[in-house]
């Protein structure tokens, strides 16, 4: 049993190699002479034996398909840990054959088992209990997976015996590390508590929430020395009104429900939507656990608020009419503006409120919005119910999407004073309503009539765009951009003083139009003030912001007769500047419309570049700067068009993400890298590391992680052979599908650098939230050590960063031994540049590495 391969049958009180020999004795007897009464009872006996032995089989056959047919690995032992079976399941899951496995220990399968496992398993089985334990099996080639034995007794031939049971944890591990994984990534808080209110658990987002200057409770925050909790109306709760309380006192899930809760110590208000989910053990009937999913709506409530006030101050109502319910819905200040004793809550009750004349306005709209989908604009007149008339400006529409028109909705506005609104409108028309001067149409109105007139002709046109104002906007807001574009005003307005009409143009851009005549070289020196008026970065509490200008000057006749082209030829100017080092101003020429032509050409062959097979790589090595041995490269785009020779990166880069041919280029330029590196393995040269610089536009969605997963399998290079190189621009462009991005770059291994690091928004929150390697030190900052003061402090802050987070750090542009000697005092590692090498093919490359 132990050694045939012979499979363990279900019991039948024989042995089949005695029925075997039996039923051979009958058949021998009944052909031999028998007394006529023996006769019947052999054939009886015969026919008895071979009807048992036929059972016998059957009863084989199914608890072998039965025994086969369990998805997971059986295995049968003996007392002393034989194995005498198992099913084909465990042949599957052991990579061997059964021959290979029955008769040998089970330690064959679980060579991790200490010399005395099997005295814990009796003495479970002894107690009638199952035996369950975690352990790794190993398969037939060495390789290992977790499982969860459980193990039975039962007798076989007088014999106790296991029956062992074997579940592969490998998906059951994967899934849970899947939901941490979840829960350290949604934005969601999520919580685990007890039955006595305490945290047993908490999320990265939970913690966040909490823990911007506050410290996150320990129990739930109920009133205390540090929190008050109070419900939406600002109520205070106590401890049987809590969610979580609810929950375990009910039993059932208790839905989204919001909370205020505001921290005494730091004088901090935090209002979360919480939803509580309650957890049972196996046959309670009251939770012991329950789970907290909450969200942050703090800024949500704050909006909602300054919504309803912002209603009230503009005397704009919201009002939706449903046609299915018949119900008329009124927010609080339309409510006012109609002045009811009682709110109309249906069509008739709003059209009660009305002048006869209004009334069928108001009723012939709605019926054509139902029939034709369209919109409607009224002004219409009612009467309050203290008597005084008004006048209100009624505009509806279908809500998107319903094909019914079952809904209705739309704004009231008070217009009772025409005349009031009418001016104020007129003043709008000219002026911008944020900053207070006048808007783009005004100043072409204002400037199309100067250049009619003759005498006054010669006039000057400064077009100015704030340069890193979107970055600000973006990092701070919406709010703080606002205030930067009014503090922008008041010092270009302060610097013009009344030489130039100031107006905004949209965005960020600003025109002064000013008068050129009397003194031709106004223009520049209004210019110059502009400049040195943006020389005192702009403060947000306690953040500085350097925002500079970028100004572009155009004058007629000699630029332009009309109005547009004035304008277009100052922004061409404004452009110019910008791309060439921002904070200044440029002149107009005829060469700047030229290069504009260029521009446009290089764009326009900068698309078939690729299929024409115009680029290439080049390599510049990364060295230690202490022993000056090659440990890394950088892949560098070269481009040679047919017609216009060899461009500079700097030059079409630039053009590629303008344009967003650059996504194409870096998809090529990873496959290159890629490719070269694998080259160089094949040629025996190890494995090299080589980075690639990735735009900001690569960062779009999950392509890019797709793209580097898929390159580095078909190159068949680990992750560790790439390193990625992204500026600053990335960290702010769409923070949570950059941080899904990192993790899946991170996870296959790939390096992880930021570029040029200091140039941009040094975004230091996001440095402790991504999962980066390194910062790459600018040439810019480079090129000014060891005599420049400020580009030295630079380099010392950015290396004090560097070592405080643990990142690696690489420079770049080094072109002196005195740079080299400077950085390495500062604990800089590597670096690269032409005082190593510059950029080299291939073939020069591989020679460094020996």
């Amino acid at each position: 049993m132990t050694g045939s391969g012979q499979r363990i049958v279900p019991d039948d009180g024989g042995h089949p190699t005695a029925h075997v020999d039996a039923l051979a004795g009958l058949e021998q007897a009944l052909h031999q002479p028998l007394p006529l009464q023996l006769q019947p009872v052999l054939l009886a006996a015969r026919d008895a034996l071979r009807e048992a032995m036929s059972e016998r089989q059957s009863a084989q056959r199914r608890y072998a398909a039965l025994f086969d047919a369990v998805p997971d690995p059986v295995s049968i032992l003996s007392a002393t840990g034989t194995v005498l079976d198992v099913n084909s399941a465990g042949v599957r899951a052991y990579g061997r054959t059964r021959e290979e496995i029955v008769g040998q220990p089970i330690e064959l399968l679980n060579p991790d088992l200490p010399a005395d496992h099997l005295e814990p398993v009796w003495e479970t089985l002894n107690r009638g209990e199952t035996y369950v334990v975690e352990v790794t099996n190993m398969r037939g080639d060495g390789s290992r997976f977790p499982v969860e034995v459980h193990s039975a007794a039962f007798e076989h031939d007088g014999e106790h015996c296991i029956v062992a049971v074997a579940r592969d944890l490998s998906r059951r591990w994967q899934a849970e590390t899947r939901y941490r994984l979840l829960l350290e990534s949604i934005d969601k808080g999520v919580m685990l508590f007890d039955r006595n209110l305490s945290i047993l658990a908490a999320n990265p987002a939970a913690h966040r929430i909490f823990n911007t200057g506050v410290q996150t409770p320990s129990r739930v925050p109920l009133d205390n020395e540090d929190w008050i909790t109070v419900d939406e109306r600002g109520r205070r709760l106590r401890s049987e009104q809590w969610p979580v309380s609810k929950a375990f006192r009910e039993g059932r899930i208790i839905p989204s429900t919001i909370i205020g809760l505001y921290h005494r110590p730091h004088g901090r208000m935090i209002w979360i939507s919480i939803t509580t989910v309650p957890v049972f053990s196996s046959g309670c009937d009251l939770p012991d656990h329950v789970f907290s999913l909450f969200s942050d709506i703090t800024e949500l409530k704050r909006d909602h608020a300054l919504f309803d006030r912002a209603q009230s101050l503009a005397h704009i109502g919201g009002w939706e009419w449903d046609r299915s319910q018949q119900r008329l819905y009124l927010t609080g200040e339309a409510q006012r503006i109609l002045g009811q004793q009682v709110a109309p809550t249906d069509l008739d009750g709003l059209v009660a409120c009305l002048s006869p004349p209004a009334r069928l306005q108001l009723l012939a709209a709605m019926d054509t919005v139902v029939e034709l989908r369209n919109g409607f604009e009224l002004e219409l007149q009612g009467q309050r119910s203290d008597g005084h008339s008004f006048w209100i400006r009624m505009i509806g529409e279908v809500e998107a999407g319903d094909l019914a028109s079952s809904r209705i909705a739309g704004t009231l506005q008070d217009i009772t004073e025409p005349k009031h609104a009418e001016e104020t409108l007129k003043n709008q028309a000219r002026t911008d309503p944020l900053t207070g001067i006048m808007n783009r149409d005004a100043a072409l109105t204002d400037l199309e009539a100067r250049l009619g007139n003759p005498s006054h002709a010669e006039v000057a046109v400064l077009y100015i765009d704030l340069d890193r104002f979107k970055m600000v906007n973006d990092v701070l807001g919406h709010n703080a951009g606002d205030q930067l574009l009014i503090e922008a005003t008041r010092r270009i307005r302060d610097a013009i003083g009344t030489e130039g009409l100031l107006a905004r143009f949209g965005g960020d851009e600003f025109v002064v139009t000013c008068d050129a005549r009397d003194l031709p070289e106004r223009p520049e020196r209004l210019a110059q003030a502009i400049t040195q008026a943006f020389v005192p970065p702009f403060q947000f509490g306690k953040d500085e912001f350097a925002v500079t200008t970028s100004i572009g000057i155009a004058r007629a006749p000699r630029d332009g007769q009309r109005p547009q082209q004035l304008i277009q030829n100052a922004d061409l100017a404004m452009y110019e500047c910008k791309r060439r080092d921002r904070n200044g101003w440029q002149l107009f020429s005829p060469e700047l419309a030229r290069r504009q032509r260029d521009r446009l050409q290089i764009e326009r062959r900068l698309r078939k570049a690729l299929e024409r097979d115009e680029f290439r790589l080049v390599y510049q090595p990364q060295v230690e700067l202490r022993s000056g041995t090659t440990v890394a490269c950088e892949a560098l785009i070269r481009w040679r068009d047919r017609q216009l020779g060899e461009l500079r990166p700097d030059i079409f880069i630039s053009h590629a993400e303008n344009t967003g041919d650059i996504v194409r280029i870096g998809e090529w330029v990873l496959h290159q890298a890629c490719s070269q590196v694998r080259e160089w393995q094949d040629q025996g040269h190890g494995l090299v590391r080589v980075a690639i610089n990735v735009s900001y536009r690569q960062f779009s969605g999950d392509r890019l992680a797709r793209q580097v997963r898929d390159v580095l399998g078909q190159y068949q290079l680990p992750g560790q052979a790439l390193e990625l190189e992204f500026t600053e621009r990335v960290l702010i462009e769409d923070a949570p599908a950059t941080l899904r991005t990192f993790a899946e770059l991170r996870e296959m291994g790939v390096v992880l650098t930021i570029d040029d690091f200091g140039e941009g928004y040094s975004a230091l929150n996001y440095l402790r939230t991504l999962p980066i390697h390194g910062l790459k030190l600018s040439q810019l900052f480079i090129s000014g050590v060891p005599d420049n003061p400020s580009d030295v402090a630079v380099c010392e802050a950015v290396c004090g960063i560097a070592r405080s987070l643990g990142l690696g750090l690489v420079a770049e542009g080094i072109e002196s031994e005195a740079q080299r000697s400077f950085l390495l005092g500062l604990g800089v590692p590597v670096g690269q540049g032409f005082l190593f090498a510059p950029g080299l093919a291939p073939d020069a490359f591989a020679r460094r590495l020996g």
